[in-house]
C-alpha cells in the first residue's frame, strides 16, 4: 500500500512538473508569435505608450487609422482593436492589463450591442487573455465569472488552449500589422455589397452582468483620470434612434461623449466603402477616420 501511495505521489508530481514546463514553453510561444491577438495583447501589455488608445473588437481594429487621427489631434494614437474579442469582458481585461503599466490620456471604446446584450457564449474570447492570468484581480474576476479560474490556477497549459495551434503557426508567419500603430488595412472586396441595407430592431435581451462591467470599465478610467469616449462606427444596416438608447443613457449619466455614426447612416449611400456588412475596407476606414478625428478633436478641445 505504501508503495502504491508513493507511486501515485511521484506520478502526480511528474504531471505537475511537466505541466509547469509546458506552460513556460507556451508562454515563450505566446510572447514570440506573430498571431494577431497574441501579438497585439503583448504589445499593449508591455510596449504601447500612446496618448490615445482605441479599444474594441474587429470593428475597432479595421475602422480606425491612427496616422490620420494623430495628424488631426496632435497626439500619439494606437489602435488596440482585437479581432473576435467580442464584448466588454475582453475589453475590460485589456484595459486592466494596460493599467498595470501606464495610463493613456484618452481611451476610445468602439462599443456595440454585443457589449450589453445576452449572448449564448459570452466568454468565448477571454481565452485570448488567459496567458496573463494572475496579473491582477480585475482581470481574474472575468475568469471567475466564466468558471475557469481554478482550471487556469492549477493547470498552466490549460491557459493556452484558446490560441495554442494558431500561436505555434504564428511563429513562422510575418507580422500581420505595423507594430507602431496597430492598424491593419483591409483590401477592397472582390464582391462589393449590392443589396439594400437590412433594418435591425433595438435589442431587448439585456445582460445585466455585462452592464456592471461597462460600469466597472467607466470607473477604472475615471479613477485613473483617463478621458473616456464611446464611439459607434459605421455599419451597413439601418437602425432607429432607440437602437442604442441604453448605451446612450449610460454615457449621458456618466458624462461620457458618445459618437454614434451607425444611427446616422454614415456611408449607407456608399456601399463600395464596406468590406462586408459590419466592416469598412481601407478606403472607407480612411474616410471614417478623418470624420472621427475631427469630432474627437472637437471633444478634446473642450477640456
Amino acid at each position: 500500500m505504501k508503495r502504491i501511495i508513493i507511486s501515485i505521489i511521484i506520478i502526480v508530481s511528474g504531471v505537475f512538473i511537466i505541466d509547469l514546463f509546458l506552460g513556460e514553453l507556451m508562454w515563450w510561444v505566446n510572447q514570440n508569435t506573430k498571431e494577431h491577438a497574441c501579438y497585439k495583447i503583448k504589445k499593449m501589455a508591455f510596449d504601447v505608450n500612446a496618448d490615445v488608445l482605441l479599444l474594441g473588437t474587429s470593428r475597432c481594429h479595421q475602422h480606425y487609422v491612427p496616422s490620420i487621427i494623430k495628424d488631426s489631434i496632435e497626439m500619439t494614437v494606437y489602435n488596440g482593436g482585437i479581432n473576435a474579442s467580442d464584448n466588454i469582458y475582453a475589453h475590460y481585461i485589456m484595459l486592466n492589463l494596460v493599467l498595470e503599466r501606464y495610463r493613456p490620456k484618452v481611451i476610445c471604446l468602439d462599443i456595440s450591442t454585443n457589449d450589453y446584450r445576452v449572448q449564448e457564449e459570452p466568454y468565448n474570447s477571454i481565452g485570448f487573455f488567459s496567458p496573463y492570468f494572475g496579473r491582477n484581480e480585475q482581470c481574474d474576476s472575468i475568469f471567475r465569472l466564466a468558471g475557469v479560474y481554478w482550471q487556469y490556477k492549477i493547470l498552466h497549459t490549460y491557459r493556452y488552449n484558446a490560441k495554442a495551434t494558431s500561436s505555434i503557426a504564428g511563429l513562422l508567419a510575418s507580422p500581420e500589422h505595423t507594430p507602431e500603430d496597430g492598424y491593419v488595412p483591409q483590401p477592397k472586396p472582390s464582391n462589393p455589397i449590392n443589396v439594400a441595407p437590412p433594418t435591425f430592431e433595438r435589442p431587448t435581451n439585456i445582460d445585466n452582468i455585462k452592464l456592471e462591467y461597462i460600469k466597472k470599465f467607466i470607473s477604472r478610467c475615471h479613477d485613473n483620470h483617463i478621458k473616456l469616449i464611446f464611439a459607434i462606427s459605421p455599419e451597413y444596416s439601418i437602425v432607429n434612434e432607440e437602437y442604442y438608447s441604453l448605451i446612450k443613457e449610460i454615457a449621458n449619466n456618466n458624462n461620457i461623449p458618445l459618437l454614434d455614426y451607425h444611427t446616422k447612416g454614415l456611408f449607407l449611400h456608399n456601399p463600395e466603402l464596406f468590406h462586408d456588412g459590419a466592416h469598412l475596407w481601407d478606403e472607407g476606414a480612411r474616410q471614417y477616420s478623418s470624420l472621427f478625428s475631427s469630432d474627437l478633436k472637437r471633444i478634446l478641445m473642450k477640456n
